[in-house]
């Protein structure tokens, strides 16, 4: 997989994540940060002309920089339930979305509010690829992400183990007074479709973000952001958790 961009790739480098290189343009120059850690772990620095860095990004917002690594590891959804309760937080069910960009900015938020990872279905849903990652702004390697046939039959399973599973989807209580049951799956649907009516029918809890102006709908991204703010609001999560 292709990284690129100065801040993805540093977290990657945090993250411990397998690099194989990183390449750098002729006319630019790598932040100190990337170089002191490549030094430190081994990681070979080697320059080329820009264009084969936007060539391999297939894009020309690279900063001059890009890193081949190995793809983000996908895990049982049992790996991600277990982080959920260890650190009594929650994490993502992305029902569905398949826009890159929003999963990205989704990821990224998630990370910063304490979340612990994405669950999501094999079948029509984002891949994880270089634009994910420059989106989320290195997130995804601070996150544990898993893929499952069916999102129901996962669900059952967390709650068989203790978890509650939180949809955010109209009709539902407002978002502002509810008490978010800890650990919890965070469902997010596509914003044609919504949540599955499968996924929606394992809810402990549905919940609603009020609006007063006159368009009645926010992308995906920002309800996410929303939404887990409110979570963050409700628990108290930190980073020492």
């Amino acid at each position: 997989m292709i990284v690129y961009g100065k801040n993805p790739i540093l977290e990657a480098l945090r993250a411990n994540r397998p690099i194989e290189k990183v390449l750098v343009a002729h006319d630019g120059h790598p932040p100190h940060q990337v170089v002191k850690l490549c030094k430190e772990k081994g990681i070979k620095i080697q320059r080329v002309p820009r264009q084969k860095i936007e060539e391999l990004a297939g894009t020309k917002k690279t900063q001059g920089i890009v890193a081949i690594i190995s793809p983000v590891p996908l895990v049982p959804p049992e790996e991600l339930f277990k982080k959920a309760f260890e650190k009594n937080s929650f994490f993502l069910v992305l029902d569905h979305i398949t826009d890159p960009q929003n999963a990205g900015n989704l990821i990224r938020t998630c990370e910063v509010f304490g979340g612990v990872g994405v669950l999501m279905p094999k079948d029509r849903s984002f891949p994880i690829n270089q634009t994910v990652v420059k989106a989320s702004a290195g997130a995804v390697f601070h996150l544990t992400f898993s893929r499952v046939p069916s999102l129901k039959r996962a669900l059952e399973e967390f709650q068989e183990m203790g978890g509650s599973v939180v949809v955010v989807e109209r009709g539902g209580e407002d978002i502002r007074k509810v008490q978010f049951p800890m650990p919890c799956a965070l469902v997010l649907g596509s914003e044609g479709e919504g949540v599955s009516k499968s996924v929606l029918e394992r809810a402990d809890l549905v919940v609603s973000i009020p609006m007063v102006g006159k368009l009645n709908s926010l992308n995906v991204s920002s309800a996410g952001a929303i939404a887990m703010w409110e979570v963050f609001k409700s628990c108290g999560l930190n980073r020492e958790d």
